[in-house]
């Protein structure tokens, strides 16, 4: 297969994977098939089977898509903020607002990595897709430790922990009908960065 080729096919998952995110989102992993995307979206289910070679495929594959999105979300906030205040705000009102905006598929990559405690299939592209997700944060704890010219006092991997827990639990109060979740995650985080990054 040709440069070209190889090009167009990684297109085409990709325009697939756009058309069968939203149904997933929705029913979840595990009452998600094949068939039940194709009747949900313009392509067939043979068009489906020809591009990924099962369900998992075209899992894997939606999640990587749609995170890799996420994690450029926040490099205008690290890019722009001349101030920690401003990098700590903007942070928060950024984490609320995508929970807001799109909890279905956030609450898809939690349901996916929680699967993969039991689909070995699945390990290779959660650990990376957590990889990816963990950096991002620590650009913008970095960012912020940066501007006030000292060191962060956690780890990387314990401050994606912090912040990922954070807002898993506020994204199942949003779930629930929680109407304080956004406040609360913008809040906490907030209040959560200068105890990571201490304050000279």
């Amino acid at each position: 297969m040709s440069r070209r080729q190889v090009d167009k096919f990684s297109e085409r998952r990709d325009q697939l994977a756009e058309a069968a995110l939203q149904t997933l989102a929705e029913l979840g992993y595990a009452r998600t098939s094949l068939r039940e995307i194709a009747q949900n979206s313009e392509f067939s289910h043979g068009v489906l089977h020809y591009y990924f070679s099962d369900k998992v495929d075209l899992i894997t594959h939606c999640v990587r898509h749609y995170k890799a999105r996420c994690v450029t979300r926040y490099d205008g906030i690290v890019a722009t903020a001349q101030t920690p205040e401003e990098l700590k705000t903007g942070f928060g009102a950024l984490l609320a607002e995508t929970m807001i905006d799109e909890p279905t598929m956030h609450r898809l990559w939690y349901d996916l990595r929680a699967q993969s405690m039991f689909e070995e299939s699945f390990r290779t592209d959660v650990a990376a897709i957590d990889e990816s997700l963990e950096n991002m944060i620590w650009r913008i704890v970095s960012r912020y430790a940066e501007l006030l010219d000292v060191e962060p006092s956690v780890t990387s991997p314990a401050m994606y922990a912090i912040f990922d827990g954070l807002f898993q639990q506020s994204l199942l109060r949003h779930l629930s009908g929680d109407q304080t979740a956004a406040n609360y995650l913008s809040e906490s985080v907030q209040q959560m960065l200068p105890l990571v990054v201490p304050t000279p």
